[in-house]
């Protein structure tokens, strides 16, 4: 009789063990699902974090160019940009992008080559004049998208193209919104809209207009 009783609890903990095994093994399942349902998403899966990591690229290469020829004021504009990335960073978090992903990064991650990679090899003959020398009214940075630095105050714009003082006018082709906005300072894109500009333009929970046209006005 015991020895009956001894292989029937021996039955029962087998089948104890099989269940809680599978059960893990269950959970261990819906975990993995959840945790890749919760991935974050990279510029070249999401048009919101593309946006931003080109606004993220932006300020990078600014830094950049701050640190390599530095003036008077650099300081005081890396630490105003530096704050623009942190920003930026929490903008990527709330979006579910992948967080500190630049514009360099997702062109690598897309395979795109970057404007200077796709330039020819010899410019034509007939060249046309540089963006800053452009006459007003002209339409220039002719293929540029337009996103936003990450930077308060009045609508304005940065460039790496026209001095301060220049107005430009951005129209989002997609939506046929437009913003004239004067330049102040200056940035690594032809034209980089504060957010009070870019609120101006944008389309609802987008980060970058890819279809933009942008002119000199004065």
């Amino acid at each position: 009789m015991s020895r009956r009783r001894t292989l029937g609890t021996k039955k029962k903990i087998a089948l104890l063990v099989s269940a809680a095994a599978v059960a893990g093994g269950g959970a261990f399942v819906m975990a993995s699902t959840s945790n890749a349902a919760q991935s974050p998403k990279t510029a070249a899966e999401s048009t919101v974090c593309q946006g931003l990591a080109t606004a993220l690229g932006n300020n990078q290469r600014f830094i950049e160019g701050q640190r390599s020829a530095p003036d008077a004021q650099s300081a005081a504009r890396i630490a105003n940009r530096e704050a623009v990335i942190a920003q930026i960073k929490v903008q990527q978090e709330a979006s579910g992008c992948a967080v500190g992903e630049s514009a360099q990064d997702s062109q690598a991650a897309t395979g795109q080559p970057s404007q200077a990679a796709s330039a020819p090899a010899s410019a034509p003959a007939t060249q046309a004049p540089p963006a800053g020398n452009a006459a007003s009214g002209q339409q220039v940075c002719n293929g540029s998208t337009v996103t936003l630095s990450g930077e308060a105050g009045a609508p304005a714009a940065s460039s790496n193209q026209f001095p301060a003082g220049t107005k430009l006018k951005v129209t989002n082709l997609d939506n046929n919104k437009s913003t004239t906005v004067e330049v102040t300072s200056v940035s690594g894109s032809c034209a980089l809209l504060n957010n009070a500009a870019f609120e101006q333009v944008r389309e609802p929970g987008k980060f970058l207009i890819r279809r933009a046209l942008i002119e000199k006005v004065g």
